[in-house]
C-alpha cells in the first residue's frame, strides 16, 4: 500500500449507518500508521450530517473532543476540523501509549460507532557498534552491533570498502518494541588499521531509502618498521648531518634508541627522540649507525652507512687516476705485442721443418729398389719423411 505524508498509511475504511429519526447518517473512519514523535490526523467522516452529537475518544475511552469541544487536557491532541463533513484531530509527538483505536462515536437514537486504529512505529536508534577484543594484525576481529528499540524489529547490515559483509542477527522484544543485535567476524592485517567498517539499521518507521549508520574505525595492532633517511646524500668533513628514524607501529614506539655499530656515539652527537644531529663531521665518525625501536607485538631496527669524504683526498685520488689508467694500457700493449712475436716465430720454424730421407743406395740395390716401387712390396719403401 501506498505511503501517505507524515508516514500515514490508509487502510480499510469502516463505515456504520444510524438507525432511528437520524436513519441514514454514516461514519467513515481511516487507519492511521505514523513514526514516534511523528504527526498523526485522526479523520471522522460524516454523510448525511444532521446535528446529532458526535463524539471522539481515544483507546483508553476518555472523551477527547464533545461536538467539537476540549474534553481532556491533551495539548498534544488539537481538532482541526468540525464540519457536516468530517471530524479531523491533529495528534503531535506520537507515542507507544498513544496507539490503539480511537472512538468516532454518532449519538442519534441509537448510539453507532467506528473506530480508527493508531499504530506507532519506532524508527531505529543510530546503532552501537563495539569491538570484542582487540585487534591484531594476522588474527580476527569479532564486531558487534546493536539497536535496543525498534518497531518493527529493525534489519542490520554491515559494509567495509563498498562491500556487504555476511552478519549473525538476533533479536528479542521487549514490550512494544524489539532489540536486534548482530556481529561479524574477518581476519585483519596492518593495512587494515584506520579502516572503516559500517553497520547500518533499516526498518518502516524510517523514509523509503533512509536508514541509520553507524562508522566503526578498525584499530589493529601490528610489529614496528624502521627506516633511516638523512638529510643529505654526500657528506663532507665539517658538514652537519641530521639522520631521521621514520618509525611506524601499533602501538607506536614511544622510545627509539641510536648507536653506531660496537662503538659509542661521538661526543658531539645529539640523539632526540626519532633524529641524531651530527655536527661539524670528520673522518672518524664513519661508521654504521642503527636506530632501534619496539612495542609488544615486536622489534624493528634500521642501518645508515656513513662515510665522511676528506676534500683533500678526493683530488689526490682523482689526479693520481689518468697515469694509473695509461700505465695500464701501456703494459697491455708490451703483453700484446710479445704474444704477437712469440705467434710468428712459431709460424717460421714449422714452415721450414727439415726432411729426413732413406733411399735405396748402391747400384746393386737399384733394381731391387725400383722393382719393389713397381710391385709395391711393403718390406721396401720408396721414400720414408720425418718431419723434425
Amino acid at each position: 500500500m501506498g505511503r501517505a505524508r507524515r508516514f500515514q498509511w490508509p487502510l480499510l475504511l469502516l463505515w456504520a449507518a444510524a438507525a432511528g429519526p437520524g436513519a441514514g447518517q454514516e461514519v467513515q473512519t481511516e487507519n492511521v500508521t505514523v513514526a514516534e514523535g511523528g504527526v498523526a490526523e485522526i479523520t471522522c467522516r460524516l454523510h448525511q450530517y444532521d446535528g446529532s452529537i458526535v463524539v471522539i475518544q481515544n483507546p483508553a475511552r476518555q472523551t477527547l473532543f464533545f461536538n467539537g469541544t476540549r474534553a481532556l487536557k491533551d495539548e498534544r491532541f488539537q481538532l482541526e476540523e468540525f464540519s457536516p463533513r468530517r471530524v479531523r484531530i491533529r495528534l503531535s509527538d506520537a507515542r507507544l501509549e498513544d496507539e490503539g483505536g480511537y472512538f468516532c462515536q454518532l449519538y442519534t437514537e441509537d448510539t453507532h460507532h467506528q473506530i480508527a486504529t493508531l499504530t506507532v512505529l519506532v524508527a531505529p536508534e543510530n546503532p552501537v557498534v563495539e569491538v570484542r577484543e582487540q585487534a591484531v594484525e594476522g588474527g580476527e576481529v569479532e564486531l558487534s552491533c546493536l539497536v535496543p528499540r525498534s518497531r518493527p524489529a529493525a534489519v542490520l547490515r554491515w559494509h567495509r570498502d563498498r562491500k556487504e559483509l555476511k552478519g549473525v542477527s538476533s533479536s528479542q522484544e521487549n514490550g512494544k518494541v524489539w532489540s536486534v543485535a548482530s556481529t561479524v567476524r574477518f581476519r585483519v592485517d596492518r593495512k587494515d588499521d584506520g579502516g572503516i567498517v559500517i553497520c547500518e539499521a533499516q526498518n518502516q518507521a524510517l523514509p523509503s531509502g533512509h536508514s541509520k549508520q553507524t562508522q566503526y574505525v578498525l584499530d589493529v595492532q601490528y610489529s614496528p618498521t624502521a627506516r633511516i633517511h638523512a638529510s643529505q646524500a654526500v657528506v663532507r668533513e665539517g658538514d652537519t648531518l641530521v639522520l631521521t628514524c621514520a618509525v611506524t607501529g601499533n602501538p607506536r614506539p614511544n622510545q627509539i634508541r641510536w648507536n653506531r655499530g660496537n662503538e659509542s656515539l661521538p661526543e658531539r652527537a645529539e640523539a632526540v627522540g626519532e633524529t641524531l644531529t651530527l655536527p661539524g663531521l670528520v673522518s672518524a665518525d664513519n661508521g654504521t649507525y642503527t636506530c632501534e625501536a619496539s612495542n609488544k607485538h615486536g622489534h624493528a631496527r634500521a642501518l645508515y652507512v656513513l662515510v665522511v669524504y676528506d676534500p683533500g683526498a678526493v683530488v689526490e685520488a682523482q689526479t693520481s687516476v689518468p697515469y694509473a689508467i695509461v700505465g695500464g694500457i701501456l703494459a697491455l700493449l708490451v703483453f700484446l705485442i710479445i704474444c704477437v712475436l712469440v705467434g710468428m716465430v712459431w709460424c717460421s720454424v714449422r714452415q721450414k721443418g727439415s726432411y729426413l730421407t732413406h733411399e735405396a743406395s748402391g747400384l746393386d740395390e737399384q733394381g731391387e729398389a725400383r722393382e719393389a716401387f713397381l710391385n709395391g712390396s711393403d718390406g721396401h719403401k720408396r721414400k720414408e719423411e720425418f718431419f723434425i
